[in-house]
Formats: structure tokens, sequence, C-alpha cells
């Protein structure tokens, strides 16, 4: 179940971070945290291995961009719970390790295929992000256009995640049809 709002239709920030190919989720809040739950310990750790400034310089908005098959390993929750604490609004990857895709695109985090993103961004670097067109936009008026989400995916992301638009779904079944 998804404890965020779905994201607004276009996302205005700045590129938190570009990881490169392989990267393995977990190393975003360090292996030693992986099976913590709090989000504030969670926060406090978020890619302090990386770049000890990063949690005092993401703000609300604020993308990951990786190189391809972002998030292999094992699914676990805790890194993009860090993530998703900190204000990432996307991941923004040339291709997501699939495990890694279901379960964050389902907990209604946009994870969007763009062919060429890890080379067209750098770290700081103003981008605003068109989630359901797969297009991020550079400050330089470069648009870099990827693989728009399914329509069922873009059902999932708009409702905050799949467990939540499963409970409209049925409740509006239980409803039944409107005269």
């Amino acid at each position: 179940m998804s404890a965020y709002p779905p994201p607004p239709d276009i996302v205005r920030g700045s590129v938190a971070w570009v990881f490169g190919d392989d990267f393995d989720i977990d190393l975003v809040v360090g292996v030693a945290n992986i099976k913590s739950y709090d989000p504030d310990h969670l926060r406090s750790v978020c890619m302090a291995e990386f770049d000890p400034t990063f949690v005092d310089r993401v703000r609300p908005g604020d993308i990951v961009v990786g190189g391809r098959n972002f998030g292999y390993g094992h699914p676990h929750y805790p890194p993009m719970v860090a993530l998703r604490n900190l204000g990432i609004a996307a991941v923004v990857a040339e291709s997501f390790s699939p495990g890694f895709w279901r379960g964050e695109t389902f907990n209604g985090m946009p994870l969007l295929t763009v062919p060429g993103i890890s080379t067209a961004v750098v770290t700081g670097d103003a981008v605003t992000v068109d989630w359901r067109a797969a297009t991020v936009a550079l400050a330089d008026g470069t648009v870099v256009v990827g693989s728009p989400p399914s329509a069922r995916t873009v059902a999932v992301i708009e409702a905050g995640g799949a467990y939540e638009l499963l409970l409209h779904e049925h409740s509006s079944a239980q409803q039944g049809p409107r005269a």
C-alpha cells in the first residue's frame, strides 16, 4: 500500500543524482539499513555513502536518473521510502530491473524509460518531466523522449498505487452502474 499521493502531471525539479548502469537500489540506504522501515532513519542515511550533503540538498520535485538495469537485485522498498520521503518525484533511467519497475510502479512512483537520459543530464540540472508523455525537458530547451507508460500504468500512478486503484475499482463495482 502506498502512503504517497499521486505525482503532479508535470514534475519540475533538479536531477538529484545520476547513477550508472546496473545500480543496486539497496545501496541508496546501505545494505545495513535494508531491513529498516523507519522513514526518519531511512531519510537520515539516504545516499550518505555517496554524498553526505544529499539529504540537505534534495528538494520536493527532484528526480533520480539511472543508466541501464536500474534497481537490480532484490526488490526491497526501504531505499525508495528514503528517496520518496526526501521528495524524489520520479525515477528516469535507460532501463529498469523488472522486479524494481514492477514494485515501485505499483507503489505509485513514476518510473520512466528514456534512452540517452544518463548522458543528457548531470547532477544539479534543472528538468521538467512529463511522466505521462515520458519526456524530460532540459534547461537549454532540449527534450529527451522515452516510452510513455501504458494506460493501466497511468491509472495505477494516478491512484497513488495499485492497492488504491483496486480499492477504487472495487468500490465502483459495488455501487453498480448509475442511472
